[in-house]
């Protein structure tokens, strides 16, 4: 799809200094590697109407173009056009990254998790360190080929994406489960770029527990250990994915904030996929930020239990009233493609029924307003605009708070 062409699926921002580079385009599909027909990265479903009126709307653009749009979690990856491709896809190592629609996106940067729990290339199960490494080197690969996007080593790195019209990759991992029982291959990551990783997602593992099992452990000996040399080399953590000890543990262990990059509040939606109240203020007690969630079906509530855009900010308000707004952020976790089609392939991987287990719900195809991250910050600020947060509380919450906390991290 041409830049001219994408212009009629996305509100357009300010110009970036992106120039139509496609992911592996260094390479000739079919021959170098196993292709694969992809998703639209634009237009793959109706943009959200957010119902702005001309000057509600200018002010969102103005918003966006003038300050720091920071997403704390996303997956900025396109997936196969048929989702039940997306294991062989996955086996090529080569998940390619929607260039175009991050410039048509209006974020300086994104902490963007690669693979993950589905990076599959030699085994079923995702989280082997030889798949992530394998993932890391191919996508750094590819960003070394291009010059519109740029990996953020530290908080610079993204003031400089801003001057620049660029936008910030931040290499990020869910789970420190590939690094087993070894805390020197947290500075072997640090090394290869990841600035950002999780203590468990939602198998235990030799850190802590996940939400996927029935008793929380809590922090063990050795994620202790890991905690600490974390917090020594200046790598995020984050704890969207474990068990309510192992959080509440990771909290008390460490000397630097603590993030919840993806989640939302158990008091608006039961699920274990959302944290209780005792956490929430915990991370905020510690200077830690929360990323409010999107996923399908993940942050709904029982005002809005259907999943769009505005179940997601009944999590976003409470969570403000709860923790203060100064510890709240957005972490929609979206990406381009079938995103509910690819948790039904990978819920055994994922244990995506386990944490999403509570009330009853009305399944969507996609969650509306924050389908993709091209979407996702114009409708979020939009929304803000609508609802009259002032200009401070929405540069805070889009991009202020998360800087705030990696300035003291990394």
């Amino acid at each position: 799809m041409s830049e001219d062409t994408a212009q009629e699926f996305a509100v357009e921002f300010r110009k970036t200094s992106y120039n139509g580079y496609q992911s592996f385009s260094y390479l000739k599909p079919g021959q170098d590697y196993e292709e694969y027909k992809l998703a639209k990265d634009l237009g793959r479903v109706p943009l959200h109407d957010m119902g702005l009126d001309a000057e509600q709307d200018a002010r969102t653009r103005r918003l966006i173009d003038e300050n720091i749009i920071i997403s704390l979690h996303d997956h900025p990856q396109i997936f196969p056009d048929d989702i039940s491709e997306v294991r062989g896809y996955i086996r090529t190592g080569r998940e390619h990254t929607s260039y175009l629609g991050l410039s048509k996106s209006g974020m300086t940067a994104v902490f963007d998790n690669m693979m993950d729990g589905t990076a599959c290339v030699t085994s079923k199960f995702g989280w082997k360190w030889d798949d992530v490494i394998y993932d890391l080197g191919m996508r750094r690969a590819d960003l070394a080929k291009q010059h519109y996007a740029r990996i953020v080593y530290d908080v610079d790195d993204i003031r400089a994406a801003k001057d620049n019209g660029q936008v910030g990759i931040v290499l990020c991992l869910e789970a420190a489960t590939p690094i087993e029982n070894e805390v020197d291959r947290i500075d072997i990551l640090y090394g290869m770029g990841i600035r950002q990783m999780g203590i468990a997602y939602s198998e235990a593992n030799g850190l802590g527990s996940g939400l996927k099992e029935s008793r929380d452990g809590g922090l063990t000996v050795f994620g202790r250990r890991a905690v600490e040399r974390m917090n020594d080399i200046g790598m995020a953590i984050d704890v969207s994915h474990s068990g309510d000890q192992t959080c509440l543990d990771t909290f008390e262990q460490s000397t630097k904030p603590v993030l919840i990059t993806h989640a939302g509040a158990r008091a608006v939606w039961e699920t274990p996929r959302m944290k209780p109240d005792s956490v929430l203020r915990a991370c905020a007690d510690g200077g830690g930020v929360i990323g409010i969630e999107a996923a399908p079906h993940t942050s709904l509530s029982h005002a809005h239990p259907q999943h769009s855009i505005e179940s997601v900010m009944d999590h976003f308000t409470y969570c403000v009233e709860l923790m203060g707004i100064e510890h709240v952020a957005f972490g929609p976790d979206t990406l381009y493609g079938d995103h509910v089609g690819l948790h039904k392939i990978f819920a055994q991987n994922l244990g995506v029924h386990v944490a999403h287990g509570g009330p009853e719900y009305t399944p969507v195809p996609y969650v509306s307003g924050l389908e993709n991250p091209t979407e996702n910050y114009y409708n979020i600020v939009g929304w803000l605009v609508k609802h009259g947060y002032s200009d401070e509380d929405i540069i805070a919450v889009t991009g202020g708070n998360i800087l705030r906390v990696l300035q003291q991290i990394w």
